[in-house]
């Protein structure tokens, strides 16, 4: 790991299968991650491309490690030219343990940012929020709301 890696770790009440699903199913994504969807078949090798709610893709990669349900991991790239895509493809990797109780840790490590990548203070904004949302809609089945005023929010990561 890298001192600019961003980790974050959340505990869910859900099944490790179940997180797995709601990673890799774009109708699931869409509740969870502003509206985004995901298309993949999911192995090793295998295109991801995200898609804004326009349809526009926001973002894709090609899956590094596949290990259902306890292991994804894939990069993250911004695909129109200018400098989030001149920083280059970054990668997501998501590790989903069971830790008893009906429950799992799910970690996710950003990783692969430039020195002074314009990319990762967004990342950091914008992955709590996301996985915040995955954890409401897996054990509510309801998403967090489309927007949430987090402007008088302090961010807490030092990196």
């Amino acid at each position: 790991m890298s001192d600019s890696d961003y980790v974050y770790v959340v505990y869910i009440r859900a099944s490790a299968q179940s997180v797995w699903d709601a990673l890799t199913d774009g109708r699931s994504t869409a509740a969870f991650w502003y509206g985004r969807t995901n298309e993949s078949g999911w192995r090793k090798g295998d295109t991801v491309i995200f898609r804004r709610p326009d349809g526009g893709i926001d973002f894709s990669g090609e899956v590094f490690e596949a290990d259902p349900p306890h292991r994804l991991s894939h990069g993250f790239l911004h695909p129109a030219p200018g400098p989030m895509h001149d920083e280059g493809d970054t990668r997501v990797t998501y590790d989903i343990v069971e830790v008893g109780g009906g429950a799992v840790r799910l970690t996710m490590t950003h990783s692969g940012f430039v020195e002074g990548s314009i990319i990762r203070p967004g990342v950091a904004r914008g992955w709590p929020v996301i996985l915040s949302g995955l954890k409401s809609l897996l054990e509510t089945g309801e998403p967090l709301p489309d927007r949430l005023d987090l402007d008088h929010v302090v961010e807490c990561d030092p990196a």
